[in-house]
């Protein structure tokens, strides 16, 4: 079973990238939806399982609501308002947030570092 989360931009996908391993895919809207990238996203997607992870502002909330729509059954995760979208917001929330999405299998921890 393939999966995928939906992002708007590829800073975005090169953020999460980072924190996640190969076996999910990570799409991007690159702004604004036309019918064609929706279609587009849904033959990608087909019937996997797929999260949406867009900016806590207006135009991520616009294009949440017609994903939403596009994918009903979609899982939603979020990013807090005042972080400068999801590639401004640090590991540590995005990490809390994949997890709160049941993504933990699929994490790649960033390593502790050693206390001094």
């Amino acid at each position: 079973m393939s999966m995928y989360i939906i992002v708007e931009g590829k800073n975005d996908r090169s953020r999460l990238r980072r924190l996640l391993t190969p076996d999910i895919s990570i799409l991007c809207t690159f702004g604004t939806l036309n019918s064609v990238k929706l279609e587009s996203l849904r033959k990608q997607v087909k019937n996997e399982e797929v999260y949406l992870f867009m900016d806590n502002d207006n135009s991520g909330k616009k294009i949440r609501g017609i994903l939403r729509d596009a994918f009903p059954d979609a899982i939603h995760i979020y990013t807090r308002r005042g972080y400068a979208g999801v590639e401004g917001t640090p590991d540590e929330y995005l990490i809390a947030q994949l997890e709160k999405a049941g993504l933990e299998e699929f994490i790649i921890y960033p390593p502790l570092l050693p206390e001094l």
